[in-house]
């Protein structure tokens, strides 16, 4: 008779946005009347503090808070929090004052994407085939305050407060969830026989056992890489950048709030803007082997004068993070999950890392390990996805920078095929051709599918195939008409966004869900 390891036992080593999510999602999944209930505990050191870089996040989110069952006024309030409807680029074809495109949300009208190119007149791509940008033009919500918790007239996510929207997770893992949380330092790693994880010990709360472990420690990688020593595969070679000097902007209380992330290119990276009810969160993200430390200060400090005037740029407190884009060669080995940094992370262009956790977190729970035999085949094909799912992010943030005409010495340098993968070189050669389309990216559930690889080479001035000679679609037209029309109807009827948070009612507790 074969002996069963039941999976009944789940410690996550590690807090922050990694951390809390995972525990929330797994206590949220759990089933309290099995006869065996799952038990999850996180360790969190009380010295680590939640880093603030990751503060975008995708539509995901909204499904992400449903299912933990958190309201989403609750969240809007607690986490300092506002819409996200996409990414503005501006500067990154050739730095002049009118070089802007819009990667929005919501995906372009719905007809083949030739015949939208056929049917373009050679304007601004996404403003033609997507109402969204208007919105965002204007700071307007996605969402008007009658639709229900996380409906919207368009899709959108959210910009937040890292910090702050870990404390919330926080509370409702442990005041609703019932997640054990254990303040305390980890010390060690016990190994079992096999080489798996038996238990971490920490140093006042002893010896604490597990069956599954998610590493969500961070840089650090105490699990994935301290005890089963999985190494990382670096893509800085592909992507260059690997500093970033953050700032925090005080706003006025009645400043318009952006609707989405703006990206602004310099010549050794870009700047993003992140607009928060009470505060912008504003970093310069560059290369250090094509600029100095002194050098990128100096371009933070031009970009605010620009941009908040009012702000004393001599007065805020600057932060320098340093990074390396790479990711672990596996990221399920034995019975323990890399969730989060510990995991990998790539620079913060297009906001991929917390997506990254709550895909981590549904692939767990889609394929969760009942019993521990089941562990070796599932870590196989969890890691054969997020291979995948790493390296696609890495082809869409290069083809940000391959597609530049900038011509200073870092520009010039990504737009080196041979910095690129051959996986893009591919695609680079067959777009002129025909556009993306969902034939060139093999999963149903791609992280930056076929529209978003066309908002970005068309938004670059990429110009479009020439005309197959098939039939085009006959509704293109009238479907472009129809994008002008919902554009001109949302910005008659959405709210501005500061105005939407300003009327949000006090939190009323948790949604059921």
């Amino acid at each position: 008779m074969r002996v069963t390891q039941r999976v009944r036992q789940i410690v996550v080593v590690g807090g922050g946005t990694a951390g809390w999510l995972a525990a929330c999602r797994i206590a949220a999944a759990a089933d309290p009347h099995a006869a065996e209930p799952l038990a999850v505990t996180l360790i969190e050191s009380p010295d680590v503090a939640t880093i603030g870089v990751g503060e975008g996040t995708w539509p995901t989110m909204r499904g992400t808070l449903a299912r933990i069952g958190i309201d989403e006024a609750t969240f809007l309030r607690s986490a300092d929090a506002s819409f996200k409807q996409g990414s503005r680029f501006d500067g990154w074809r050739t730095g002049a004052l009118d070089d802007f495109y819009y990667h929005p949300f919501t995906a372009p009208a719905d007809v083949p994407a030739a015949d939208l190119l056929r049917a373009w007149d050679g304007g601004r791509f996404a403003e033609a085939v997507c109402a969204q940008p208007a919105v965002c033009a204007d700071d307007l919500a996605p969402r008007q305050p009658g639709m229900a918790p996380y409906a919207g007239a368009l899709n959108y996510g959210y910009h937040l407060d890292a910090g702050k929207f870990a404390a919330l997770l926080r509370d409702a893992a442990c005041n609703r969830l019932g997640v054990r949380h254990v303040r305390d330092h980890v010390t060690g790693v016990e190994a079992a026989d096999d080489g798996d994880i038996a238990a971490v010990l920490t140093r006042g709360a002893g010896r604490i056992a597990g069956d599954l472990f998610l590493d969500c420690t961070g840089h650090a990688a105490l699990l994935i890489g301290g005890h089963f020593g999985i190494g990382t595969i670096d893509h800085t070679p592909i992507l260059f950048n690997d500093r970033a000097l953050a700032v925090q902007v005080p706003v006025a209380p009645d400043s318009p709030i952006a609707s989405q992330t703006n990206a602004t290119a310099h010549d050794a990276g870009w700047i993003w803007d992140i607009g928060l009810p009470s505060r912008r969160g504003v970093g310069c993200v560059y290369a250090s082997d094509f600029l100095s430390d002194d050098a990128a200060e100096a371009t933070l400090r031009e970009y605010l004068s620009r941009t908040a005037p009012g702000a004393e740029a001599a007065a805020l407190a600057y932060r320098q993070l340093r990074f390396r884009s790479a990711h672990r060669e596996r990221f399920w080995q034995g019975n323990c999950v890399a969730i989060g940094l510990s995991a990998g992370f790539l620079e913060p262009l297009e906001a991929s890392a917390i997506v990254l956790i709550e895909l981590s977190i549904d692939a767990l729970l889609d394929g969760f390990p009942a019993d521990r035999s089941a562990m070796p085949l599932l870590a196989r094909r969890f890691n054969d996805l997020f291979r995948y799912r790493w390296n696609r992010i890495v082809d869409f943030l290069k083809l940000h920078y391959a597609l530049s005409e900038r011509y200073t010495p870092y520009w010039c340098a990504h737009r080196d095929p041979g910095s690129w993968t051959e996986s893009l070189r591919d695609r680079m050669a067959l777009w002129p051709m025909q556009p993306p389309s969902p034939a060139d990216f093999a999963h149903a559930d791609e992280i930056f599918p076929a529209a978003s690889h066309q908002y970005v080479l068309y938004g670059m001035g990429v110009s479009p195939p020439p005309p197959s000679a098939l039939r085009p679609h006959p509704c293109t037209a009238s479907a472009l008409h129809q994008v002008r029309q919902r554009a001109r109807t949302l910005a008659a009827s959405l709210p501005t966004n500061r105005a939407y948070l300003r009327a949000l009612t006090p939190p009323t507790g948790m949604a059921h869900v």
